[in-house]
This record gives C-alpha cells, sequence and structure tokens, in this order.
C-alpha cells in the first residue's frame, strides 16, 4: 500500500485520500508500549501561517524549527486511536524523524467527539497559551498525561473538573491558571478551535488521527489516516522526499 500523494493545492481544495482506514481502526493494544510519558521533546511555538496553509499560532509543534519536513496530526482527546498512536508509534516517531531534525510536527486538536472533545480541545490551547513562553516542552508533559487517563468517550473523563484533576499532577502546570482560563477565555478559544475544525473539513479530513505529511519546499503533500506502524511513516517521508 502506498501512500496516498497529492499536492498543496489539492490539500487545500479538500482532495486528498486517506490511507489505511478500515482494518487500521481493530490494531491490537499492546501493554507493554511506551504511553509518551517518557518523552522529552523540544517544543516550539510560532506566529506564522505554514507553507500548507495553516495557521500555526496557538498550536503546539514538536521538533526543530527548519525541519525540512511537516507533519500536521489532526487529533481529539477522546479519540481512542489517537491514544494508540500516541502509545505505540509517537514514541519512535520522535525518536527516529523529530530528534534527528528530520521532521516537525504539528498538532491540531479538534473537537471530533462532542462537548467534552471541545473542553479539552479548549483546556489543550489554554495550557499551551500558559507554557509556550516560559517552558513549551512542558505542554508535553500535559497532553502525554490527558490521553494516558483517557477513559470511554463522553462519560465525563474529560470533563473540565476532570482534566483540573489530571492537570493537578502534572508538574509546572498551574491548575488554576487552567480554570481561570477555561473561565474567562473559553468562548474566545471555542473560536479558534471551531476554525481549525474548519479546516480540517476543508481538507477533507473525516476523522482523527490523520496526518498530512509535507515538504514545504517542493510542496509535496500525502496522508495518512489511523494508528499507522513506524514503517508507514518511514515510507511516507521516503515517498515525499523523492517527490
Amino acid at each position: 500500500m502506498s501512500l496516498d500523494q497529492t499536492t498543496r493545492r489539492a490539500v487545500l481544495a479538500g482532495s486528498t485520500l486517506a490511507l489505511g482506514g478500515g482494518g487500521v481502526y481493530y490494531l491490537s493494544r499492546s501493554d507493554d508500549t511506551d504511553d509518551g510519558s517518557s518523552l522529552s521533546p523540544t517544543m516550539h511555538a510560532s506566529e506564522e501561517t505554514s507553507a500548507l496553509g495553516v495557521d500555526l499560532a496557538g498550536k503546539p509543534i514538536m521538533g526543530d524549527t527548519d525541519a525540512p519536513i511537516e507533519i500536521y496530526y489532526w487529533t481529539d482527546f477522546q479519540c481512542p486511536i489517537c491514544e494508540q498512536f500516541e502509545r505505540e508509534t509517537l514514541p519512535d516517531l520522535v525518536s527516529e524523524y523529530v530528534e534527528s531534525g528530520e521532521v516537525r510536527l504539528v498538532f491540531i486538536v479538534v473537537p471530533f467527539f462532542g462537548a467534552d472533545s471541545m473542553t479539552a480541545a479548549v483546556a489543550s490551547k489554554c495550557v499551551w497559551e500558559q507554557v509556550r513562553e516560559s517552558d513549551p516542552s512542558t505542554y508535553w508533559d500535559w497532553h502525554a498525561a490527558v490521553f494516558a487517563e483517557q477513559g470511554e468517550r463522553n462519560s465525563g473523563w474529560a470533563s473540565a473538573d476532570s482534566l483540573l484533576e489530571i492537570t493537578d499532577s502534572v508538574p509546572d502546570v498551574d491548575a488554576a491558571e487552567l480554570e481561570a482560563c477555561l473561565e474567562d477565555e473559553r468562548s474566545e478559544f471555542e473560536k479558534t478551535v471551531e476554525a481549525d475544525a474548519e479546516q480540517a473539513r476543508a481538507f477533507d479530513i473525516r476523522g482523527t488521527p490523520t496526518f498530512v505529511v509535507f515538504d514545504p519546499e517542493t510542496e509535496a503533500a500525502g496522508t495518512l489516516v489511523g494508528a499507522q506502524p513506524l514503517e508507514r511513516f518511514a515510507d511516507a517521508l521516503e515517498q515525499i522526499r523523492e517527490t
């Protein structure tokens, strides 16, 4: 199975195809894989609009600012397949390609699964706003902690109260500041989350996790869908580099 390739223009027109749906959603879970909490990745912020047309403001970015390849990752904290990807593939993806400076990974949190997904997406933006200038890598600790506590979809585990409890366990992230943000800035952050969701629909992204692998220099792009193994990402990166 090859990467579904396209161009920046096709991505912006919403004409990308999905790779790997179907069976990938039924991969077995492994109890001895990393949940991501052991990662210590470099994170950074940007106020630019990327060559793909994504406004990077307010989005956590992992990896070197000058990495030649970008991977855009649409995710939902309530998505079980996203949790599977982060536990089974993301640690190796970071080790092999992000830490080497080859890839930077842009996180785009969207609310595919209702009100609690929106709350978690807003909380993500609140936490990123809190730490992005002082210690952006702290965001990863919070992100990993939330996925580690994932429960049944819309069961309340991603409610504001539950997220505040999770945040209390994350060093250097202020739960009281998050609570104030959720109370005072929720409506403003919801607008940015909704804009991200609208752009995802324009890109023909229909579920999470979805990835666009993109070379800004050549504008070659391809999509991956689901909890794909590291080998699939390796193949995708090779095909994009050779385009």
